[in-house]
Formats: C-alpha cells, structure tokens, sequence
C-alpha cells in the first residue's frame, strides 16, 4: 500500500468514528448517517470544484486548417492566396483577378497524449503512480471552406468558414489524474464575411466579420477514489461488506455541457508589393468572448456502490445549471514572402496571440440554492509566440512541392498546468504538393506533424472533496510529466476562373 494511503487512512478515523458514535435513534445504518452528516459540506465543496471547467493551450487555438498552406508550415500572412486569404489576410484577396474561387480543406489530426511519473501530495504525504497513462484520443477534423468573387477590377469580396480553436481529449476516469480531467471537447465555428479593396497596383486593404459560435462539453472526477479507499473503505469492510477498491477510478464524476452563444469580432489585414520579388502583409484577429448562459450539469456514478454512497451528497449538482465566460484571444501576425526565381516562393510568418487576457475563469450557477459558490479561477495565461517558414517549388506547370516549419511557444503556466489540453512548446515540420489536372482546378495535400518539447513536472493545486467535507486538510497537489505529438493529414480543393 501506498504511504499516503496508509496515513489518510489513520488520520481519517480520528474524524471519521465521531460521526458514527453519536445517537442514532431512526436506527439508520452508520455510513448513511456519515454520508447524510457530510452531505452539505460536500455539495459546497462539489460545486466549487467542478469549475475547473476548461480548455487549454496552444492554448486551443488550431493552426492547421489549409491543405494548400499546412505544407508550408501555414504561412499564409503575406501572401495572394484567392480565397483562402480571407482567413489569413484578407488583404491578400483584394489582389485576386480570379471572377469566382472555391476552395475547402479537411484536416484529420491524431494527437498522442501521455502522463508519466504521476504522484498527488496531500497533507505531507505523497503517492506515486508509476505506469504511463495514455489518452484514448480520437481524430479531430478542423476544416477551412471559401468562396470569393470580383465586384469589380479592384474590389473582391466573399464568405469562409473554419474551425479557429477546439480541443478534444480523452484520459478516461481510470487516471491519477481524474479529479482534474476525464474528457474534455471544446468546439468554436467561424463565418467571416468578407471584403477586399486593392487601393494601388502595389497595397490591398481587406476585412471580414467573425461570426462565431460554439460548445463545450466536459467531464472531471468529484471524488478521488485513493481518498475513498482511505476513508470510507475500511468501515464499508468493517460492516463485511466485500468492496473492491476504487484506486485511479473516479466514484463520481460531473459532466459539464453546455453551448456558446454568438460572439462577434473582426479580422483585418493589409498587403503592400515592396517590389516584383518582395510583399509584406500584416493581420490582426480580434478578441472574442464565447459565454454559456445555461449549461447543464450531470453526476456520473462509478458504479451501483459509488451512488448508493454519494447520491444524497451530489445528487443536488444535476440540478444545478451554470454560465460560463472563455475568451478566443486576439492575434496579431506579421509576415513576409520572397519570390527569387519564377519557380520558387519562401514565407516567414510570426505571431502573437494575446492569452495574456485569458487571465481566470467565471462560472456562475443560475440556482440561488448553490449561487453562493459562484467561482473566479485564475488561470494567468501569457502571450504566446508562433513562428512559421515556408517554402513552395513549382516543379511542372501541373504540380508544385511545398516545405515547412513551425515552433508554436506554450503560454500555460507550469506550476498551474490542468491536464484538458497539455500546454507545451512545439516543434511541427511539414510537407505537401499539389496537382493541377486541368488548369482551373487544384488538389492539395500535406501532412504536420507535431513534436512536442514535453512538459516536466508540471503541477497543480486543487481541492480534495472528500477530506474537505470531513474536515481535513483538503489542499492537493498533482504533479506529472506530459508528452504530445500529433499527425495531421489534409486534402484540399480549389476551384477558380
């Protein structure tokens, strides 16, 4: 047995046989008079807990949303993409002569997360878990759609829509971790209409509307099982009761659903031609606010024993409604391409994405039972950088091979690490091509692949309900090291005349 097991356990009789020694005149069972006796102090607990609600970095933005781009490490800021400048820069449109463009990406991105060396401190007391934990993820599908068209010589306008942040994972509520995060799947969709005027031969000034909108849907663990083997095992085994220890396995968890509503915000950008070989372009994402006004909340039992334990406790929290407030952050990017030969193009890209502002999280429940455990979680994200090179090589006049890079800098806070989307620095090669079967269409690919830098030791404080709602010292800390890498594949269609 672990020490911390063995500790809790014998400080937790000093709080736990009060509870069952005092009159009990309905002759009610000792556990369901504990149960009953720590029941407030456990809701109280619960919903303060349960707003650890979130999603994090790099942050939850994606940057893999282009075929055609995705190969050149999605640079995409200074250069005359049709279409698909109207995520990038809209100015980049303004330069289009095209009358009609049509395009679409569709990524498949397979991420691998794990957790190792994994070990919880609470009240001195440290218990390690040695195995490596493996989220069971599934393939997420961000996707880029377009379609612009000339108004007049100079003036171009159109229509996208993509995914521009989302997160999804899946640890199970088999993990040491449990308590923090079971699953999480954030999802925001964009349409941005568009406007692109080319003011000279040389400088275009473009922006869209962003009109997006989105869901969350999360669940944690409310109750630790190592703590409930330690605390309530050894009586239910005192009463002959045969219980299988919960070890890793959450007794409860919460499930957390809700939807966002419509956020508005704008993306503008601005394109100069320095020469026939050089082009600058600057964009700038606005901040937008997505809220939950109503999401609703479900507790999730382990099994028949777990619900028959804590039912009275948490049964209150599917009752409780609560609204939410995240920020999609603002960010800037300024880029530069370079044309030495007619066949080959070279990009620079870099960016900075405002998660500064991402600095707590408010939860607010609707019920005035449990209005009182509104919650204001800090988070203190930090600006993050993102650099990306490219470079395309136009091999015939039908196909084009394209190279890439990108190092996309963290801005989640090691020491207050939530394990929804491990926040690490990442390195991310990429490559692709296209074909033209005939001129007016082109079929893209690329593959990215993520490398994460890992992320040592990285920990968080939070609380444990069980040895809250008793009276103990409550104050928990996880720690773990985290690896991630994905693959991400994509095929894209263009169609113009």
């Amino acid at each position: 047995m672990h020490k911390c097991s063995l500790n809790v356990t014998f400080i937790g009789a000093k709080w736990f046989f009060p509870y069952l020694c005092r009159p009990n005149p309905l002759r009610v069972e000792p556990l369901t008079i504990f149960i009953m006796r720590i029941s407030n102090k456990l809701i109280v607990s619960s919903l303060a807990l349960i707003t650890f609600l979130s999603a994090s970095a790099e942050g939850y933005q994606i940057n893999t949303l282009s075929a055609k781009q995705g190969g050149m490490g999605h640079t995409g800021t200074a250069l005359k993409l049709g279409a698909e400048s109207m995520f990038f820069n809209p100015a980049g449109l303004g330069f289009s002569s095209k009358t009609l463009d049509l395009t679409g990406s569709f990524n498949a991105l397979k991420p691998y997360v794990s957790a190792r060396n994994c070990r919880s401190t609470v009240m001195g007391n440290t218990t390690d878990f040695p195995s490596k934990y493996d989220a069971h993820n599934n393939i997420s599908t961000p996707l880029l759609l377009g379609a612009s068209f000339r108004i007049y010589d100079n003036l171009q306008a159109g229509i996208a829509f993509y995914t521009p942040y989302g997160s999804s994972i899946n640890w199970t509520n088999n993990w040491p971790g449990a308590e923090l995060n079971q699953k999480v799947k954030l999802a925001t969709y964009t349409i941005q209409p568009t406007f692109s005027y080319r003011i000279s031969p040389k400088l275009s000034v473009g922006a869209g509307l962003m009109i997006t909108w989105g869901s969350v849907d999360l669940y944690k663990g409310l109750i630790s099982g190592t703590t409930f083997d330690s605390v309530l095992l050894p009586k239910l085994q005192s009463m002959g009761m045969d219980v299988t220890p919960f070890g890793t396995t959450a007794p409860a968890t919460v499930n957390l659903n809700g939807k966002a509503e419509v956020a508005f915000g704008f993306n503008a950008g601005v394109m100069y031609d320095v020469s026939s070989k050089v082009t600058l372009g600057a964009n700038f994402r606005s901040r937008q606010l997505m809220k939950v006004k109503a999401g609703d909340a479900k507790v999730i039992y382990a099994n028949k024993l777990a619900e028959t334990a804590l039912e009275s406790s948490l049964g209150l929290i599917n009752e409780a409604n609560f609204s939410a407030a995240m920020p999609l952050p603002w960010v800037l990017t300024i880029g530069g391409s370079y044309r030495p030969t007619d066949r080959w193009t070279l990009a620079a890209d870099v960016a900075l994405t405002g998660w500064k502002t991402y600095k707590h999280l408010n939860i607010d429940f609707l019920d005035e039972k449990v209005s009182a455990f509104n919650q204001h979680i800090a988070k203190d994200y930090r600006d993050a950088w993102c650099f990306r090179l490219g470079a395309q090589y136009a091999l015939t006049h039908r196909f084009d091979l394209r190279f890439g890079m990108m190092i996309d800098t963290t801005p989640v806070d090691k020491h207050n690490y939530n394990p929804e989307t491990p926040g690490m620095t990442k390195i991310e090669p990429s490559a692709g091509l296209s074909f033209r079967p005939i001129d007016r269409l082109s079929i893209d690919f690329s593959l990215l692949y993520v490398a994460g830098l890992g992320s040592k030791g990285a920990s968080i404080t939070h609380e444990d309900l069980l040895l809250k709602s008793v009276g103990m010292p409550y104050e928990k800390t996880f720690v773990a090291d985290y690896r991630c890498n994905a693959i991400n594949a994509s095929i894209g269609l263009n169609y113009s005349f």
